[in-house]
């Protein structure tokens, strides 16, 4: 179950990274030149997390606050997953700061809180200097256009795609762990909490050995232009790690309603 978790966390965005935030008062910095994006401060999701059809858990996906690293406008995300099973809890937070105008990592926290598994990650990423560095530790090679676990999640968000579109990345902010490769396998229709909704599925698959022990995993996003991940299925060597929208609340910001095909489920 350990791992099982981390894998999940992993897959869902894809795992971990905060310099002090700014207030939600902090007035927004003029957003003409930020790239396009479907999404905004104030989105949040929350997901209901199962092994098999088990409830272990909940998760959700924030957008905070704008906030400034190193001089720079960045998006400031947050995932937490917490949780578990009797004799074993897991209270997990990740953290992710990226460019708000090239979209390339540069901040990444990890708290895990698993067990007794409780790592701490604090990377500060340098796309101008093509490096990372971890806890204080030596600087770390890197690339031109770094994206974490999260910040390629959200980046995902904006690539057109298209059933049989198969495309590799070379821009994981751990430049020994490249490549990355999605591929978009179908369409689908799904009924999660949060509705019914026509989706487009991407397979993330990893050649860096990041998701070993025969890891496999399938996520659904919206086909719509918001792209929200609806679910998530993760096969493991013991089972199956899932994610699935119990909520979706847009940005202020945000003009494109989600398309539900049904309402969502009373419970």
């Amino acid at each position: 179950m350990i791992s099982g978790f981390r894998r999940l966390v992993a897959l869902a965005f894809l795992a971990a990274l905060p310099a002090s935030a700014q207030e939600a008062t902090r007035p927004l910095p003029d957003a003409a030149a930020f790239a396009k994006v479907p999404f905004g401060v104030g989105e949040r999701m929350e997901y209901d997390v199962r092994f098999g059809k088990l409830h272990v858990g909940n998760g959700e996906l924030e957008v905070m606050p704008m906030d400034t690293v190193r001089a720079r406008d960045a998006w400031h995300t947050v995932f937490r997953v917490h949780g578990g099973i009797p004799f074993y809890h897991v209270n997990d937070r990740y953290e992710s700061w990226f460019d708000a105008r090239t979209l390339a990592s540069l901040r990444y926290w990890q708290d895990i809180d698993e067990g007794n598994y409780e790592p701490k990650r604090h990377y500060e990423i340098f796309p101008e200097r093509r490096e990372y560095i971890e806890n204080a530790k030596e600087p770390n090679q890197s690339v031109e256009h770094p994206l974490d676990e999260a910040s390629l999640l959200y980046y995902l968000r904006t690539v057109p795609l298209r059933v049989g579109l198969d495309t590799t990345f070379n821009d994981y902010f751990q430049a020994a762990r490249n490549p990355i490769r999605f591929k978009v396998v179908r369409r689908d229709t799904i009924t999660v909490p949060a509705g019914k909704f026509a989706a487009i599925v991407v397979q993330p698959i990893f050649e860096s050995k990041l998701f070993s022990e025969g890891g496999h995993a399938e996520v659904w996003l919206s086909d719509d232009e918001n792209r929200i991940m609806l679910q998530m299925k993760s096969k493991v060597s013991f089972g199956s790690l899932n994610l699935y929208l119990q909520s979706y609340r847009p940005s202020p910001t945000t003009h494109t309603p989600l398309s539900r095909l049904s309402p969502p489920s009373q419970q």
